[in-house]
Protein backbone atom coordinates (compact mmCIF):
# COMPACT_ATOMS: atom_id res chain seq x y z
CA UNK A 1 0.00 0.00 0.00
CA UNK A 2 2.68 2.38 0.86
CA UNK A 3 4.74 1.60 -2.66
CA UNK A 4 0.89 2.34 -4.09
CA UNK A 5 0.28 5.62 -2.51
CA UNK A 6 4.08 6.87 -3.33
CA UNK A 7 3.52 6.57 -6.84
CA UNK A 8 1.56 9.99 -7.37
CA UNK A 9 4.32 11.57 -5.51
CA UNK A 10 7.63 10.10 -7.61
CA UNK A 11 5.32 11.48 -10.44
CA UNK A 12 4.45 14.80 -8.81
CA UNK A 13 8.58 14.99 -8.17
CA UNK A 14 9.21 14.27 -11.95
CA UNK A 15 6.85 16.91 -13.00
CA UNK A 16 8.30 19.74 -10.80
CA UNK A 17 11.71 18.78 -11.67
CA UNK A 18 10.93 19.09 -15.46
CA UNK A 19 8.68 22.51 -14.42
CA UNK A 20 11.81 23.73 -12.93
CA UNK A 21 14.55 22.75 -15.68
CA UNK A 22 12.39 24.33 -18.61
CA UNK A 23 11.62 27.61 -16.54
CA UNK A 24 15.65 27.96 -16.01
CA UNK A 25 16.21 27.20 -19.39
CA UNK A 26 14.02 29.97 -20.38
CA UNK A 27 15.29 32.39 -17.98
CA UNK A 28 19.07 31.33 -19.92
CA UNK A 29 17.44 32.21 -23.46
CA UNK A 30 15.86 35.58 -22.34
CA UNK A 31 19.37 35.90 -21.05
CA UNK A 32 21.33 35.01 -24.01
CA UNK A 33 19.14 37.07 -26.18
CA UNK A 34 19.69 39.87 -24.14
CA UNK A 35 23.33 39.53 -24.52
CA UNK A 36 22.76 38.71 -28.34
CA UNK A 37 21.31 42.39 -28.64
CA UNK A 38 24.16 44.04 -27.37
CA UNK A 39 27.11 41.98 -29.04
CA UNK A 40 28.34 42.76 -32.46
CA UNK A 41 30.95 45.21 -34.09
CA UNK A 42 28.91 47.94 -33.45
CA UNK A 43 28.74 48.54 -29.95
CA UNK A 44 25.45 48.72 -28.00
CA UNK A 45 25.00 49.16 -24.67
CA UNK A 46 22.53 47.65 -22.34
CA UNK A 47 20.66 51.55 -22.28
CA UNK A 48 20.87 51.93 -25.93
CA UNK A 49 19.10 48.06 -26.53
CA UNK A 50 16.41 49.29 -24.16
CA UNK A 51 15.86 52.92 -25.67
CA UNK A 52 15.81 51.39 -29.46
CA UNK A 53 13.48 48.60 -28.52
CA UNK A 54 10.84 51.00 -27.20
CA UNK A 55 11.22 53.76 -30.44
CA UNK A 56 13.57 56.48 -29.15
CA UNK A 57 16.70 54.64 -31.16
CA UNK A 58 18.95 57.07 -33.48
CA UNK A 59 18.52 55.60 -37.36
CA UNK A 60 21.64 53.59 -37.34
CA UNK A 61 20.60 51.88 -33.79
CA UNK A 62 16.88 51.13 -35.62
CA UNK A 63 18.81 49.65 -38.40
CA UNK A 64 21.42 48.08 -36.17
CA UNK A 65 18.87 46.13 -33.74
CA UNK A 66 15.59 45.50 -35.60
CA UNK A 67 17.07 44.79 -39.26
CA UNK A 68 20.75 42.98 -38.49
CA UNK A 69 20.94 41.68 -34.64
CA UNK A 70 16.30 41.13 -34.00
CA UNK A 71 16.08 38.44 -37.41
CA UNK A 72 19.76 36.35 -36.82
CA UNK A 73 18.77 36.35 -33.17
CA UNK A 74 15.19 34.62 -33.68
CA UNK A 75 16.02 32.86 -36.33
CA UNK A 76 19.07 31.22 -34.17
CA UNK A 77 16.54 30.35 -31.49
CA UNK A 78 13.84 28.44 -34.17
CA UNK A 79 16.31 26.80 -35.97
CA UNK A 80 17.82 25.35 -32.49
CA UNK A 81 14.39 24.38 -31.74
CA UNK A 82 13.72 23.05 -35.03
CA UNK A 83 16.82 20.82 -35.51
CA UNK A 84 16.98 19.64 -31.56
CA UNK A 85 13.33 18.40 -31.77
CA UNK A 86 14.15 16.46 -34.95
CA UNK A 87 17.30 14.73 -33.28
CA UNK A 88 14.85 13.86 -30.07
CA UNK A 89 12.27 12.33 -32.32
CA UNK A 90 14.66 10.27 -34.77
CA UNK A 91 16.54 9.16 -31.46
CA UNK A 92 13.05 8.04 -29.60
CA UNK A 93 12.07 6.14 -33.31
CA UNK A 94 15.33 4.23 -33.94
CA UNK A 95 15.98 3.71 -29.72
CA UNK A 96 19.17 5.37 -30.88
CA UNK A 97 21.04 7.56 -28.75
CA UNK A 98 23.64 8.46 -31.60
CA UNK A 99 20.83 9.06 -34.29
CA UNK A 100 20.71 12.98 -35.03
CA UNK A 101 19.53 14.59 -38.60
CA UNK A 102 23.14 15.82 -39.13
CA UNK A 103 25.01 12.43 -38.45
CA UNK A 104 22.61 10.19 -40.84
CA UNK A 105 22.61 12.37 -43.45
CA UNK A 106 19.16 13.99 -43.49
CA UNK A 107 20.69 17.74 -43.28
CA UNK A 108 23.23 16.72 -45.99
CA UNK A 109 20.74 16.06 -48.36
CA UNK A 110 18.18 18.95 -47.86
CA UNK A 111 21.69 21.16 -48.12
CA UNK A 112 22.53 19.78 -50.97
CA UNK A 113 18.64 20.74 -52.85
CA UNK A 114 19.10 24.10 -51.46
CA UNK A 115 23.09 24.50 -52.83
CA UNK A 116 21.40 23.65 -55.97
CA UNK A 117 18.31 25.93 -56.09
CA UNK A 118 21.34 28.64 -54.75
CA UNK A 119 23.76 28.15 -57.09
CA UNK A 120 21.30 28.02 -60.61
CA UNK A 121 18.89 30.76 -59.09
CA UNK A 122 20.28 33.36 -56.83
CA UNK A 123 17.91 34.25 -53.80
CA UNK A 124 16.60 37.65 -54.47
CA UNK A 125 12.94 38.23 -54.27
CA UNK A 126 10.50 37.02 -51.50
CA UNK A 127 9.24 33.96 -53.19
CA UNK A 128 12.15 32.15 -53.59
CA UNK A 129 12.88 32.40 -49.83
CA UNK A 130 9.68 30.78 -49.08
CA UNK A 131 10.29 27.81 -51.37
CA UNK A 132 13.71 27.31 -49.69
CA UNK A 133 12.01 25.31 -46.76
CA UNK A 134 9.84 22.97 -49.41
CA UNK A 135 13.15 22.34 -51.82
CA UNK A 136 14.84 21.54 -48.33
CA UNK A 137 11.94 19.06 -46.85
CA UNK A 138 12.34 17.38 -50.34
CA UNK A 139 15.55 16.83 -50.23
CA UNK A 140 15.68 15.52 -46.53
CA UNK A 141 12.78 13.14 -47.12
CA UNK A 142 14.43 11.76 -50.56
CA UNK A 143 17.74 11.35 -48.44
CA UNK A 144 15.73 9.75 -45.22
CA UNK A 145 13.68 7.13 -47.63
CA UNK A 146 17.23 6.22 -48.80
CA UNK A 147 19.23 5.86 -45.70
CA UNK A 148 15.99 3.63 -44.32
CA UNK A 149 15.88 1.38 -47.51
CA UNK A 150 19.52 0.92 -47.30
CA UNK A 151 19.41 0.16 -43.82
CA UNK A 152 16.28 -1.82 -43.86
CA UNK A 153 16.56 -5.69 -43.56
CA UNK A 154 12.80 -7.89 -43.46
CA UNK A 155 14.00 -10.02 -40.79
CA UNK A 156 16.16 -7.76 -38.70
CA UNK A 157 14.21 -4.56 -39.39
CA UNK A 158 15.86 -1.57 -38.24
CA UNK A 159 18.90 -1.77 -36.07
CA UNK A 160 20.69 1.14 -34.63
CA UNK A 161 24.61 0.35 -35.93
CA UNK A 162 23.40 -0.45 -39.06
CA UNK A 163 21.60 2.81 -39.37
CA UNK A 164 23.86 5.05 -38.57
CA UNK A 165 26.92 3.79 -40.55
CA UNK A 166 24.38 4.13 -43.69
CA UNK A 167 24.03 7.44 -42.70
CA UNK A 168 26.97 8.18 -42.31
CA UNK A 169 28.11 6.75 -45.78
CA UNK A 170 24.99 7.97 -47.26
CA UNK A 171 25.84 11.85 -45.99
CA UNK A 172 29.58 11.33 -47.12
CA UNK A 173 28.17 10.47 -50.50
CA UNK A 174 26.52 13.70 -50.33
CA UNK A 175 29.06 15.75 -49.38
CA UNK A 176 31.37 14.28 -52.34
CA UNK A 177 28.56 15.76 -54.33
CA UNK A 178 28.53 19.04 -53.29
CA UNK A 179 32.50 19.50 -53.59
CA UNK A 180 32.53 18.50 -57.46
CA UNK A 181 29.31 20.76 -57.51
CA UNK A 182 31.30 23.39 -56.58
CA UNK A 183 33.65 23.63 -59.45
CA UNK A 184 31.05 25.41 -61.38
CA UNK A 185 30.46 28.04 -59.06
CA UNK A 186 32.03 31.23 -59.82
CA UNK A 187 33.71 33.16 -56.88
CA UNK A 188 30.83 34.63 -55.34
CA UNK A 189 28.62 31.44 -55.46
CA UNK A 190 31.56 29.74 -54.15
CA UNK A 191 32.66 31.91 -51.02
CA UNK A 192 28.19 31.42 -50.21
CA UNK A 193 28.65 27.69 -50.49
CA UNK A 194 32.04 27.46 -48.47
CA UNK A 195 29.92 29.82 -45.38
CA UNK A 196 26.47 27.93 -45.94
CA UNK A 197 29.04 24.46 -45.18
CA UNK A 198 30.50 26.05 -42.45
CA UNK A 199 26.74 26.34 -41.11
CA UNK A 200 26.57 30.10 -40.67
CA UNK A 201 23.43 31.23 -40.56
CA UNK A 202 22.79 33.14 -43.48
CA UNK A 203 19.32 34.51 -43.97
CA UNK A 204 19.34 36.57 -41.32
CA UNK A 205 15.93 39.00 -42.57
CA UNK A 206 12.56 39.26 -41.37
CA UNK A 207 11.77 37.53 -44.25
CA UNK A 208 13.58 34.18 -43.77
CA UNK A 209 11.94 34.06 -40.00
CA UNK A 210 8.72 34.34 -41.89
CA UNK A 211 9.78 31.49 -44.47
CA UNK A 212 10.97 28.85 -41.02
CA UNK A 213 8.05 30.35 -38.65
CA UNK A 214 5.34 28.80 -39.94
CA UNK A 215 6.87 25.18 -39.79
CA UNK A 216 7.86 25.51 -36.08
CA UNK A 217 4.78 26.43 -35.20
CA UNK A 218 3.53 23.79 -36.98
CA UNK A 219 5.18 20.82 -36.28
CA UNK A 220 6.73 21.25 -32.99
CA UNK A 221 2.79 21.18 -31.07
CA UNK A 222 2.44 17.99 -32.99
CA UNK A 223 5.51 16.42 -32.27
CA UNK A 224 4.51 17.31 -28.77
CA UNK A 225 1.39 15.74 -28.97
CA UNK A 226 2.51 12.63 -30.19
CA UNK A 227 4.98 12.19 -26.99
CA UNK A 228 3.40 9.64 -25.31
CA UNK A 229 3.48 7.55 -28.72
CA UNK A 230 6.96 7.95 -28.51
CA UNK A 231 7.02 6.53 -24.89
CA UNK A 232 5.35 3.51 -26.66
CA UNK A 233 7.66 3.40 -29.59
CA UNK A 234 10.47 2.87 -27.18
CA UNK A 235 9.25 -0.13 -25.17
CA UNK A 236 10.08 -1.48 -28.63
CA UNK A 237 7.70 -2.85 -31.75
CA UNK A 238 6.55 -6.34 -30.05
CA UNK A 239 5.32 -4.23 -27.04
CA UNK A 240 3.59 -1.29 -28.91
CA UNK A 241 2.11 -3.76 -31.20
CA UNK A 242 0.44 -5.52 -28.05
CA UNK A 243 -1.01 -2.15 -26.49
CA UNK A 244 -2.66 -1.42 -30.02
CA UNK A 245 -0.17 1.02 -31.44
CA UNK A 246 -0.56 1.14 -34.83
CA UNK A 247 3.90 1.08 -35.24
CA UNK A 248 4.12 1.40 -38.86
CA UNK A 249 2.16 4.53 -39.41
CA UNK A 250 3.25 6.03 -36.33
CA UNK A 251 6.85 5.91 -37.19
CA UNK A 252 6.28 7.58 -41.14
CA UNK A 253 4.43 9.52 -39.68
CA UNK A 254 6.73 11.07 -36.91
CA UNK A 255 9.53 10.21 -38.99
CA UNK A 256 8.36 13.00 -41.59
CA UNK A 257 7.74 15.30 -39.14
CA UNK A 258 11.22 15.15 -38.03
CA UNK A 259 12.88 15.53 -41.57
CA UNK A 260 10.38 18.53 -42.22
CA UNK A 261 11.72 19.96 -39.06
CA UNK A 262 15.17 19.58 -39.91
CA UNK A 263 14.82 20.26 -43.36
CA UNK A 264 13.17 23.66 -43.01
CA UNK A 265 15.76 24.52 -40.20
CA UNK A 266 18.56 23.76 -43.05
CA UNK A 267 17.33 25.93 -45.62
CA UNK A 268 17.93 28.64 -43.70
CA UNK A 269 20.75 27.94 -41.28
CA UNK A 270 23.06 25.53 -43.23
CA UNK A 271 25.25 22.84 -42.81
CA UNK A 272 24.86 23.25 -38.62
CA UNK A 273 25.49 19.53 -36.95
CA UNK A 274 25.37 17.86 -33.56
CA UNK A 275 22.06 20.22 -32.43
CA UNK A 276 19.97 17.15 -32.56
CA UNK A 277 22.34 15.17 -30.77
CA UNK A 278 23.85 17.13 -28.09
CA UNK A 279 20.09 18.56 -27.38
CA UNK A 280 18.05 15.63 -26.95
CA UNK A 281 20.71 13.60 -24.93
CA UNK A 282 20.85 16.66 -21.92
CA UNK A 283 17.43 17.01 -21.83
CA UNK A 284 16.94 13.23 -21.04
CA UNK A 285 19.67 13.53 -18.35
CA UNK A 286 17.94 16.71 -16.73
CA UNK A 287 14.13 15.45 -17.08
CA UNK A 288 13.94 11.52 -17.95
CA UNK A 289 13.18 9.87 -20.43
CA UNK A 290 9.68 10.72 -21.35
CA UNK A 291 8.90 12.31 -24.13
CA UNK A 292 6.22 14.65 -22.80
CA UNK A 293 9.55 16.71 -20.99
CA UNK A 294 11.94 15.53 -23.44
CA UNK A 295 10.58 17.03 -26.31
CA UNK A 296 10.16 20.86 -24.91
CA UNK A 297 13.47 20.64 -23.18
CA UNK A 298 15.47 19.21 -25.93
CA UNK A 299 13.67 22.52 -28.22
CA UNK A 300 14.85 24.35 -25.04
CA UNK A 301 18.30 22.95 -25.15
CA UNK A 302 18.61 23.51 -29.05
CA UNK A 303 17.61 27.22 -29.52
CA UNK A 304 20.00 27.97 -26.19
CA UNK A 305 22.76 26.28 -27.70
CA UNK A 306 22.71 27.64 -31.52
CA UNK A 307 21.68 31.09 -29.67
CA UNK A 308 25.28 31.27 -27.79
CA UNK A 309 27.02 29.40 -30.93
CA UNK A 310 25.85 32.46 -32.61
CA UNK A 311 26.43 34.90 -30.10
CA UNK A 312 30.00 33.75 -29.55
CA UNK A 313 31.01 33.52 -33.12
CA UNK A 314 29.95 37.03 -33.87
CA UNK A 315 31.49 38.31 -30.96
CA UNK A 316 35.34 36.47 -30.80
CA UNK A 317 36.96 37.70 -34.20
CA UNK A 318 35.27 41.13 -34.59
CA UNK A 319 34.85 42.24 -37.02
CA UNK A 320 34.92 39.05 -38.64
CA UNK A 321 32.41 36.30 -38.03
CA UNK A 322 33.12 32.62 -37.09
CA UNK A 323 29.85 30.36 -38.48
CA UNK A 324 27.52 29.01 -35.52
CA UNK A 325 28.57 25.62 -36.78
CA UNK A 326 31.57 26.01 -35.85
CA UNK A 327 31.51 27.06 -32.61
CA UNK A 328 28.95 23.89 -32.28
CA UNK A 329 31.43 21.66 -33.92
CA UNK A 330 33.81 22.59 -31.52
CA UNK A 331 31.23 21.37 -28.17
CA UNK A 332 29.57 19.04 -30.41
CA UNK A 333 32.53 16.54 -32.51
CA UNK A 334 33.96 15.83 -28.57
CA UNK A 335 30.74 14.92 -26.97
CA UNK A 336 29.88 12.50 -29.94
CA UNK A 337 33.11 10.46 -29.60
CA UNK A 338 32.33 10.40 -25.72
CA UNK A 339 28.59 8.85 -26.39
CA UNK A 340 29.80 6.83 -29.14
CA UNK A 341 32.82 5.30 -26.91
CA UNK A 342 29.84 4.49 -23.85
CA UNK A 343 27.03 3.24 -26.35
CA UNK A 344 27.03 -0.72 -27.33
CA UNK A 345 27.28 -1.93 -30.77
Amino acid sequence: MKQLSSLPTVEQRVRRRAFVVLLSLFALIVIGFLVSMNTGFIRLSPFDVLRTLFGFGSDMENLTLFDFRLPRIVLSILIGMGLAVSGCVIQGITRNALADPGILGINAGAGLMVMLYISFYPVKGSSPVFLLPILALAGAGATAILIFALAYKRNEGLTATRLLLTGIAVAAGISAAMIVLTLRLNPEQYQFVATWLAGSIWGSTWKFVIALLPWIVVLLPYVMIKGQTLNVLNLGQPTALGLGLQVSREQIKLIAAAVALAGASVAVSGGIGFVGLIGPHIARRLVGVKHQYTIPASALLGALLVLLADTIGRWILQPSQIPAGIVVAVIGAPYFLYLLARTKA
